[in-house]
Order: structure tokens, then sequence, then C-alpha cells
């Protein structure tokens, strides 16, 4: 008897494995108090988009799915199953049974524009499909105090002749270049300086670079300095061996040749550029900044020595760590992130919020600067292959059309930007929460979603960043139209977690221009309350009593 029971057991196993590869059926009951309803004996976690509401449950269980359900009093849902396949179901708010069952690909995304899932413990990454998930790595790299020694026999053993070192004529002036050059000596190498690029290189300033490389006959290029010398000599560098204009490089991935061997000392923490594959050049005649996505214009050898980060004035300390700070948290929302990625964005933030503050304050802090080093690798790493969002996307338009400094752009609309994907992401915020130092946040979505937004903006008041865009007096409300059409036309956009109307975009420029303005900066306040007690105050004594009374307010 015994042994029947359990043949017939092991044949309704088989028989239900089997029909579990087309259908469920799944029972659930009401909690009339609280409003949800509870799956019995179906414990899957994947996420379920709501085809009739355009939005995706942000539960990890399926408590949270059904409460999503029963408050909605929805009649269908559509679940995917992986990238290619979704299976539908119908829910009916007066109990019984739910019937799941598999579909053909849906091509349109149920889920409006939005296309993450679970995240944290759980996978939230976009299904690799049939080509796998593709990480970029930096040819090569050194890092830490003494890379740039390290750097001679590297460059020696490249066996080039002549170098065209791109640089700005600042560098040049102060005789930080002397760093470069003396390495290019001890590897019996000879140079030429083009030090004509500036922040935001043009394609103008390309074209001279391109022409100054073939009248010296340089067969390998070395950028010294921060982003701006890394994007224009990977923009020479490409150019000299596919030829025509760089213009025709926008986009991703539009080379057809390797570029020359590009060697990239950084001075800065935050671009990334010594080691990733996007280059940046405003076209200026359209007033538009480029966006060269192409895995052939990541340069042969990265070199971050936070020695040649010790010079940098604390506006670029600050402008260029919330540049990183930004590609971290892009890079970890993007739609295309992975494992890898999310690793090196995490801990990036870890590493920013803990150092930068240290690096603007005293940048002799050789330690702060290493580890600003150490966290701008990580996050080029991660949006290297990640890419980046809509903070860049519009970032680049203010830099094309005013020609603002990046990181700084970066700044001010890091915060609305976020704001916005909150709504659509919220759970991703946790894991971001944490990383920046709120591990009180859990597993409540809304307090890290506030937690980080007012982390962005402290850090970024903290560091000397103007709160908004209205700082800058050439920034009109009336260009926000153009500046729109221009960011949704940028290929950092695509990653975001979710795609904006032209007037969300539009709305985003003005919070990012009003954001800040009716608040009354918390430090300047505290200077007119000390100022106000001082004199009052006519003994030390009375004026430490003073204060005493106004940190205890």
């Amino acid at each position: 008897m015994f042994l029947a029971v359990c043949t017939l057991l092991a044949i309704v196993l088989v028989v239900f494995s089997h029909l579990a590869d087309t259908f469920w059926y799944m029972r659930f009951v009401f909690d009339t108090k609280w409003g949800f309803a509870l799956a019995e004996g179906f414990p899957y976690t994947a996420p379920v988009w709501m085809g009739e509401f355009g939005q995706q449950v942000r539960g990890s269980y399926w408590l949270n799915v059904l409460r999503y359900l029963a408050e909605r009093d929805v009649d269908f849902a559509y679940w995917p199953l992986n990238g290619k396949k979704y299976s539908e179901g119908y829910f009916s708010s007066s109990g019984g049974f739910v019937y799941w069952e598999l579909t053909d690909a849906i091509s349109k995304d149920l889920a409006g524009h939005t296309t993450q899932g679970a995240h944290g413990l759980n996978y939230h990454h976009a299904s690799p499909g049939d080509e796998g998930t593709t990480f970029f790595m930096p040819s090569k790299s050194l890092l830490g105090e003494g890379a740039l020694r390290g750097a001679v026999q590297q460059i020696k053993a490249l066996g080039h002749k002549k170098a065209l070192i791109v640089t700005d004529a600042v560098l040049v002036k102060v005789g930080a270049v002397k760093a470069a050059t003396d390495v290019l000596t001890e590897a019996g190498i000879t140079f030429a300086i083009y030090d004509g690029c500036q922040p935001n290189p043009t394609v103008g300033q390309v074209e001279a670079g391109l022409k100054m490389i073939k009248e010296e006959g340089c067969d390998f290029v070395l950028s010294f300095g921060g982003g701006s010398p890394h994007d224009c000599a990977k923009a020479i560098a490409i150019t000299c061996t596919n030829g025509g204009d760089i213009r025709a490089m926008e986009g991703v991935d539009k080379s057809t040749q390797p570029m020359l061997t590009l060697v990239a000392v950084n001075t800065t923490a935050g671009t990334g550029a010594e080691m990733t594959r996007f280059c940046i050049i405003t076209d200026e005649e359209r007033h538009v900044k480029m966006a060269i996505v192409d895995w052939r214009v990541t340069p042969t050898l990265a070199v971050n020595d936070p020695k040649t980060m010790i010079g940098m004035p604390k506006s670029l300390t600050a402008a260029t760590g919330m540049d990183a700070l930004t590609h971290a948290i892009e890079a970890y929302v993007s739609t295309i992130s992975n494992p890898v990625t999310d690793a090196c964005a995490l801990h990036a933030m870890k590493l920013i919020s803990s150092y930068l503050p240290t690096a603007v304050e005293d940048g002799k802090n050789l330690k702060a600067r290493d580890m600003m080093a150490y966290a701008e690798f990580l996050a080029g790493m991660a949006f290297n292959s990640a890419s980046l969002g809509y903070v860049h996307a519009m970032a680049h338009q203010l830099g094309g059309m005013y020609n603002l400094p990046h990181g700084v752009c970066n700044a001010i609309l890091l915060g609305p930007v976020q704001a916005y994907n909150a709504k659509y992401v919220p759970h991703l915020f946790i894991d971001i929460a944490i990383a920046l130092g709120f591990s009180e946040v859990g597993e409540d979505q809304d307090l890290a979603v506030k937690k980080v937004l007012k982390a962005i903006k402290d850090l970024k008041n903290r560091v000397g960043i103007p709160k908004n865009l209205k700082a800058f007096k050439e920034v009109k409300v009336e260009h926000f139209s153009t500046l729109a059409d221009n960011a949704m036309k940028d290929a950092c956009g695509l990653t975001n977690p979710h795609q904006p109307t032209k007037d969300e975009v539009i709305a985003l420029f003005q919070a990012a221009y009003d954001q800040e303005d009716d608040e009354v900066d918390e430090v300047e306040m505290l200077q007119k309350q000390l100022s106000a007690a001082a004199a009052r105050c006519k003994d030390p004594a009375a004026l430490k009593k003073a204060m005493c009374e106004l940190y205890s307010k």
C-alpha cells in the first residue's frame, strides 16, 4: 500500500512538473482588512508587469505582487519569464483561481519604458539573450602611488618612437607636464606637445591635433590631464587611423580600424576617460556635445598616480569627484547593468562619500587622493559596460550650448534626475543608500530614496558646487526645449531606467534650474548667527557661552 502511494505521488509530481512548463494554477485568498491576497504554495519571486497601468510591481515577493493587484482591482497582468517569453494571467478580485499561460513573445514593452526588476539580492538585470552580456575591460592600468614611474618600462615595451602629448596650456605653464616628459625621456622616446586642448574639447581642437601628429611624425599619443585631454587624444588617435571627420564617429562603434596606441596619464579623479570607451567632443557648429561610444577608443595604457593629482584645485576636485559619483549611480540604475558593474559602482559610491570631502578640503592628503583615484576608476569600470543615463544626456547639452563644466552640470542634475528615476525603480535606491552609509534604511524604499537624494544634495553643497543652473547667467529657460530635443538624441540616455518624454526632460531642466532656491543655506545661516552672537559679546567667555547656546538649539 505504501509503495503504491509513493508511486502515485511520483507520477503526480512528474505530471505536474511537465504541466508547470506550460501553465500553473494558483490558489489565493483575500485578507479584507489589509486588502491583499496571499498566494498558496507558489513562492516565485519574479516581478510582474502591469499591462493596464504601464507600471512594474516593485515588490520582491508574491505578497506585494498580489497586494498590488488587489488594491487596484486589476483584470489582467503580464508576467515576463525572460527576455523573449511572457506569461499572461487573469486576476479576479472576488477570489478563486488565477490562471497563467505561456504566450508568444510580446514585442511591446508592457511596462512603458521601464526594464528593471528586483534588485539587491534579487536578480535585476536584463536578460542577455542569445549573445550574452558584454563587459568592457581597460587594456592595462597602473594605479597607486608610483604608478607613473612604473609606466616607463610599460611605455618602452610598446616599441614606439615619438609621442604626441595632448594636454592643456595650464598644465604646461605650471610645469606639471614635465612629469610625463621625464617618463618619455627615460624610456628613450621623443615627443611633441599639443597644448591646444581646452575644457569641453571641440572638433576644431581635434583637427589641430591631427594636423600636428602628421607634421611631427608621431606614431602614438600620450594624453596628460583630465577628461578633456583624454577625449581629445582619443578623437585624434581614432581619426588618424580611420580617416575622415570625427563627426562621423558620433554614436556607437562607428570606427572600422583600431586607433593609434594611446597612453592616458590621469591628473584628475572623476571622468574615467583614461580607461573607458567613451569620447565626448563638442561640435561647435551645432553647439552639441557628441557622444562617441566605441570600444576601439579605449586607451592602451591608463596611469592613475595620486601624486599627479595633488595639484588639483578645490573646485576641480569637487567637480570631478561629483562626476565620478554620477557615473557610479547612473551605471547602477542602468538597464544593462550586471553583477560586475554593480560591484564596481557600489564600492565607488562608498569611497567617494568617504573621501571626496577630505580630498577637497586637504588636497595634499595622499590617501584621500589615492582612494578617489580608485573610486573614479571603479566608477569608470561600471559605466564603461553599463553605460549611463539622463544626467549625462542632459549635462552634455549644457556643455555643448554654454561650455559649462561637465562635472558641475552632472552634480546639479544628479538630484533631479534620480528623483525622477526613483519613481520607477525605488528598490534600487536601497543598495545605493547603504553604499552611502545609511544602513538603517533596511528594506524601506521610500526612506532609501529620501536618504540618497539628501546625501547627493549635502555632498554637492559641502564641496562647493553651485546649487542650481540659475547660478549660470548664460543658461536660459527658453532654451530648455532645444536642450531637451538634443538630450533625447544622446546615446547616454538609452540606458536610463525610464525613458522620459520631452516635456519631462524640460521639467527636469527646470527642476535643476530652480532647486534649493527656497532653502536657506545652513552654513550661511550659521555664519550669520555666529557673527550676531559675536557682536553681542564683549569678552571670550560670553562669546563661548553664546555659541554653546546657539549649538544647543
